[in-house]
């Protein structure tokens, strides 16, 4: 979490909001708000904003409610451009360099991934039809209803911009852009943010990057040289990684964290 939050803090003009029971952040930066909530004071005010009964055993369900995030928080959202939702197993790099003024001003939403919407970093524009948007979900008060995670957000969300995935992609891309308003105002583009996935890496290979580098707001890997990258989603990773007390106890000695390494084996700093 510590290295998660001092990417955020690079990230100055970009506001986030945790709305969360885990206490405040430990040098939070400014940009950085986080709401005191427990979980049942939270489902409850997502079952009177939406008008369902929301109350499952697993805080993880709350996956399936990005799509209505802009829905939900219209009171924090007021006056903002963009809203998005994300993760927290990622580090953040320049996300004004990729997220620019030209592409915010052409598409209403905007997933880093070409054939889905990514659950990990997706923009929505902070419309009234935009936030509403997830109600095209059919039977979406039934499946949000239900105490089971159902991967609303990359699966019937993405259908509602994505269809013909069966096709060839040029077809499907000229059936969607012809039929489907949504998809004309949408923009899935691969931003190569997971690796070691599925999906093949930046040329065409399946050789992914052994070592991402954060420097001053700025994340680069081993293969890429000079390449930015917007973020790094590292969780098939992390379930790799043991506690690592000997990283947690150079974090307590330092005032900052600075420059870092991710690979397999975790956080390092000093990394080559």
């Amino acid at each position: 979490m510590p290295f998660f939050v001092e990417t955020l803090r690079w990230n100055p003009t970009i506001d986030w909001y945790f709305f969360t029971d885990c206490g405040p952040i430990e040098n939070c930066p400014e940009n950085v708000r986080v709401f005191s909530t427990t979980f049942v004071s939270y489902c409850r005010r997502i079952s009177d904003t939406l008008g369902i009964n929301f109350s499952p055993h697993d805080p993880y369900k709350l996956c399936d409610l990005k799509p209505a995030y802009g829905f939900i928080h219209q009171e924090e959202l007021n006056g903002i451009d963009f809203w998005a939702f994300g993760d927290i197993d990622v580090v953040m790099g320049d996300l004004r360099s990729y997220f620019t003024g030209k592409r915010l001003s052409q598409k209403d939403v905007i997933s880093t991934h070409s054939r889905r919407i990514s659950g990990h970093m997706c923009l929505i524009r902070n419309t009234p039809v935009s936030n509403r948007m997830f109600m095209k979900i059919k039977d979406w008060r039934k499946l949000f209803s239900m105490n089971e995670h159902q991967a609303l957000d990359e699966g019937a969300f993405t259908r509602l911009f994505l269809k013909y995935k069966h096709l060839p992609s040029p077809i499907a891309k000229f059936l969607n852009y012809v039929g489907n308003p949504y998809f004309r105002r949408s923009e899935f583009k691969e931003a190569y943010s997971t690796p070691n996935a599925k999906i093949p890496w930046t040329d065409g290979t399946k050789n992914y990057p052994l070592k991402w580098f954060w420097s001053n707001g700025i994340l680069r890997n081993d293969i890429d040289k000079d390449v930015t990258f917007p973020y790094l989603h590292f969780f098939v990773w992390k379930s790799r990684w043991n506690e690592n007390e000997a990283l947690e106890k150079v974090l307590k000695e330092r005032t900052t964290i600075g420059a870092f390494c991710i690979s397999e084996a975790g956080f390092t700093f000093g990394c080559d």
